[in-house]
């Protein structure tokens, strides 16, 4: 089992940039992606980018591509998520997870969850 905790979040305005870190400590040579979650208040939870832990390719969504990049660093074991030209919308709890399944976008498939970090952005 891995364990993973984010890091990162606050207060922006619209616009602005953040950058997520989600450190994961633990063996990882079971899993196969790890991902970025997001979940606004009254909604449900968001798969918004994951990347592989076998080759670093990524995936994400249309709704973020441009602005928001996940990106890894295996000898720090950490992920990122920069997020640039932030919006309202954007503000919710971010957390990363990790999935031994071929699976990037559904939380129902993926295993071990850091405990969130809040993004808030201010209009």
């Amino acid at each position: 089992q891995v364990q993973l905790v984010e890091s990162g979040g606050g207060l922006v305005q619209t616009g602005g940039s953040l950058r997520l870190s989600c450190a994961v400590s633990g063996s990882t040579s079971s899993y196969r992606f790890l991902g970025w979650f997001r979940q606004a208040p009254g909604e449900e939870r968001e798969g918004i980018a994951c990347i592989s832990l076998h080759d670093g390719s990524t995936a994400s969504l249309n709704s973020v591509k441009g602005r928001f990049t996940i990106s890894r660093d295996m000898s720090r074991n950490t992920m990122y998520l920069e997020m640039n030209s932030l919006k309202p919308e954007d503000t919710a709890i971010y957390s990363c997870a990790a999935t031994r399944r071929l699976s990037c976008y559904n939380p129902l498939e993926f295993d071990s969850w850091g405990r969130g970090t809040q993004v808030t952005v201010s209009s």
